[in-house]
């Protein structure tokens, strides 16, 4: 019964509450930082219900007949605030914001490792995503272009774009890292993946890149982490973290599949345009 129970889950707050475990390479560094902010706010909830208590005792009507009227003498209330203050302000400049600024500078790093690059497409209500295809680049975005929710809007007359695909599902390998830029067509959405400890507002106009590396294979959900209508509970995703060599058969197949056909739609375009462009000149 107690086989899975680790000493460090024993003094994490966020494994109490029932946190599912992480499954991302920087997760235990988010993990660290929520646990010391539980910890302050169970710190503060006794600390505050035992003043409660001892005020409900010391100032009840039996003892105290009459309302006195100048307040409290003693200065203990204002050092206990000013001490509140301090631990929130080293958490905030001590933890989050290094932790914020680590992550941040570590985009052009993540380049340079041959990510995995999709754009996460939010809309009312569900998920699409857009995959950069073999040659890793993805085709011009032209937002004018957005005919229908989730429309990726790719320019059909870049050759970049060609064999970029759509899937309904996100799937990215393991221990590789993925970049993934987020969006929306319609409102502002939240692409949240809870065992990857990472979530990103999805703007409409916008595409806001989040990245990790996956360290073990799963299938979880994806879900909006902020409300956008009446939809917005059901609004779940599915993500799936396989092996390097399924994700790559995948991956190759779907680009391949992609280019053909979007590659004979262009080509067809360009003749229908060079029969057109005689008949016009004349």
């Amino acid at each position: 019964m107690f086989s899975n129970i680790t000493l460090a889950s024993l003094f994490s707050p966020s494994d109490w509450l029932g946190l599912p475990k992480s499954y991302s390479a920087h997760g235990d560094q988010v993990g660290h930082l929520m646990d010391v902010i539980n910890w302050f706010m169970i710190a503060l909830f006794v600390g505050w219900t035992i003043f409660f208590f001892v005020c409900l005792f010391k100032f009840n009507q039996k003892k105290n007949k009459k309302a006195q009227y100048h307040g409290v003498k003693n200065h203990v209330s204002t050092h206990l605030e000013v001490g509140v203050i301090i631990v929130e302000a080293v958490l905030l400049l001590g933890f989050a914001l290094p932790l914020w600024g680590k992550r941040t500078d570590s985009y052009d790093k993540v380049m340079e490792e041959n990510p995995v690059r999709v754009r996460a497409i939010g809309y009312q209500f569900g998920w699409k995503y857009h995959y950069a295809g073999n040659d890793g680049k993805f085709g011009f975005i032209d937002r004018d272009l957005v005919s229908y929710q989730g429309d990726p809007c790719i320019d059909p007359n870049d050759p970049n774009g060609f064999d970029d695909f759509l899937a309904s599902t996100l799937k990215l390998p393991v221990d590789r890292p993925a970049i993934v830029q987020v969006t929306s067509t319609d409102v502002i959405h939240n692409f949240s993946i809870i065992p990857m400890r990472i979530q990103q507002d999805a703007i409409p106009g916008k595409d806001i890149p989040m990245w990790f590396t996956p360290i073990k294979e799963l299938e979880t959900s994806v879900v909006c982490g902020q409300l956008c209508g009446e939809g917005h509970a059901d609004m779940v995703g599915t993500m799936v973290v396989e092996s390097e060599k399924t994700f790559s058969t995948w991956s190759n197949d779907m680009s391949v599949a992609a280019y053909e056909e979007n590659k004979a739609a262009y080509d067809k375009r360009q003749a229908a345009a060079a029969e057109v462009s005689p008949s016009a000149h004349h």
